[in-house]
């Protein structure tokens, strides 16, 4: 799902807005918003959306329809967060479509939003209208610096208050390279020093004295290969280092382990050879332990 798929709407903003705004003689606090903060999670009734747009390539805002309805218009550096119902729906961002605003009827990009989870969603300013997926760790670079958009309000009427839940989570990455070899999944595949890791890591959540209400392991892949073969490495690695926790004393009603294979990159377009590749894309392999504390 890198090329996302959804259509977003139109908003009625007056070109003497933007005119205004290039000659900063307007209240940018009425534009720009608050900078960017990391989100909290929203619960599985919710899926939450981050649209952000980067590139300074035209002056003209970027309509953001959600389901044919205006969400907002995100000038370069600005961003919107909202929440939707799991569920199917189309989004996009479209330059240039007044006074028409075809975004409102051309909806070509649509995909399917799961529960509890949130997007990252980037303008494309190559072709008008389609929404990028991107990653969390290449999002929250790119939005460290930007402002929200505060300048217009939604008229989409699928677009929910993000019912943000009290939960706080830990998360303790562990290299693959360190727990297994290239490509192993399997309990003897494991090194000595995975091993020790894992030890470790139980060791620090004993002393830390965190309360265990939810531990999910989480194994993530690079993109070498098959998506089908990645995601299934995955879940094996993250079945593996979920017994050894067990067998560690965290409790096993509690634990839980699932596979995010490629689909969660730190690393990305990584070149050359084989071996080059698999050295490029370490960052990629890993497990990751989330322990919801609250």
């Amino acid at each position: 799902m890198n090329k996302f798929n959804a259509s977003l709407i139109a908003v009625v903003v007056t070109g003497s807005l933007f005119s205004v705004a290039a000659q900063a003689t307007i209240d940018e606090a009425k534009v720009f918003g608050v900078n960017f903060q990391p989100v909290a999670a929203v619960p599985a009734s919710q899926s939450q959306v981050i649209y952000y747009r980067t590139k300074v390539t035209s002056a003209e805002p970027s309509h953001i329809y959600v389901d044919g309805e205006y969400q907002s218009a995100l000038l370069p550096g600005m961003f919107t967060t909202f929440c939707v119902s799991p569920g199917n729906h189309s989004l996009g961002g479209f330059q240039k479509d007044a006074p028409y605003y075809e975004g409102k009827s051309a909806q070509p990009f649509r995909d399917t939003f799961e529960g509890g989870k949130t997007y990252y969603i980037k303008v494309d300013e190559d072709v008008n209208g389609r929404p990028l997926r991107v990653n969390q760790h290449q999002a929250t670079d790119e939005l460290k610096t930007m402002r929200a958009q505060a300048h217009t309000l939604s008229r989409a009427s699928a677009v929910e208050q993000c019912r943000y839940t009290a939960e706080t989570s830990m998360d303790y990455s562990l290299s693959s390279d360190v727990l297994f070899n290239f490509g192993k999944s399997g309990r003897n595949d494991i090194s000595g020093q995975g091993r020790q890791a894992i030890s470790e890591l139980i060791g620090k959540l004993h002393k830390d004295g965190v309360q265990l209400n939810r531990i999910q392991v989480i194994g993530h892949t690079d993109p070498i290969g098959k998506a089908t073969t990645n995601m299934r490495l995955g879940q094996q690695r993250a079945n593996t280092v979920r017994r050894l926790l067990i067998e560690g004393g965290l409790p096993a009603r509690n634990l839980s382990a699932s596979s995010a294979g490629n689909e969660e990159l730190l690393v990305n377009e990584c070149r050359g050879t084989r071996a080059e590749q698999i050295e490029c894309n370490a960052p990629n392999r890993r497990v990751v332990v989330r322990v919801q504390t609250q």
